[in-house]
């Protein structure tokens, strides 16, 4: 019996001809003659009968090539708009967390009277915690002093015993009316101690911007797992990520400089 060639998908497309049982199809050019183990079969194929032989034509798929298989992954403007949207949640989250880091620090004194100081007070009023702003007025008369006025002056002696018990460094003064705070100049242990709580408050900001980034490349990791983004991809966009990270680390560190600088010029 001759050779067998493949038919190409415009032959198998034509009306069959008779052919004898002895004659030899040429081979034609872009035709693959069929070989072990390099020719795969496809599902659906069509054939064609010419007396008792049958010849089929099917689509050629190389079993060795790379194009056997190809895997979509995002174009450059989604991988972008998937950035947009990830990259600016943390940035948003990061710019909190700077907010609270400097809060934190407008609550440790230095010398003047400053009504932040009190801004971390919780007053057990009636059973409940609440901030001391929400239940007393706080002026300074001086650069030396705070004054408390609360509503309800029968939590007067609560404002009272809480403030001590917050270590402020600061002695407060009950006159029935009205509670007096007065700031005493700060000794040089005392700024060694607010120095240790300034950057003790620091690094929790650190760790909540680090804690951030890990929320974000997890996002990233599950867009790769969803065949999304690319595992360059990924490698891409936490590089990119990284570097959010460092510039919000550094406004950390340069507002902790600041408060070490404002401790040790009073």
């Amino acid at each position: 019996m001759p050779p067998l060639h493949a038919v190409s998908p415009a032959a198998a497309a034509a009306p069959p001809r008779a052919l004898s049982s002895a004659a030899r199809v040429p081979q034609r050019p872009g035709c693959v003659p069929e070989r072990p183990n390099i020719l795969s079969s496809s599902t659906n194929f069509m054939s064609l009968r010419a007396g008792p032989m049958r010849f089929y034509s099917r689509p050629l798929i190389l079993q060795n090539s790379d194009k056997r298989a190809v895997l979509r992954h995002a174009t450059i403007e989604e991988i972008e708009a998937e950035k947009s949207v990830i990259e600016d949640q943390a940035r948003e989250r990061m710019e909190k967390a700077i907010e609270t880091v400097q809060n934190n620090f407008n609550t440790v004194r230095t010398g003047r009277a400053n009504p932040a100081m009190l801004d971390r007070i919780e007053v057990e009023y009636y059973g409940t915690p609440v901030n001391l702003k929400s239940i007393a007025q706080i002026n300074t008369p001086d650069a030396t002093s705070l004054l408390i006025q609360p509503y309800d002056k029968s939590s007067l002696k609560l404002i009272e015993k809480t403030i001590v018990a917050a270590n402020l460094g600061v002695t407060p003064s009950n006159d029935g009316e009205v509670i007096r705070v007065t700031v005493p100049p700060l000794t040089s242990d005392r700024r060694k101690e607010l120095a240790k709580t300034v950057a003790k408050l620091a690094e929790e900001g650190k760790v909540a911007i680090r804690n951030i980034r890990r929320d974000a490349i997890k996002a990233y990791d599950k867009l790769e797992k969803e065949k999304k983004l690319s595992e360059d991809n990924v490698k891409d966009l936490s590089a990119d990520l990284q570097k959010v990270t460092d510039e919000y680390m550094k406004k950390i560190e340069a507002i902790q400089k600041q408060k070490e600088q404002e401790l040790m010029k009073i």
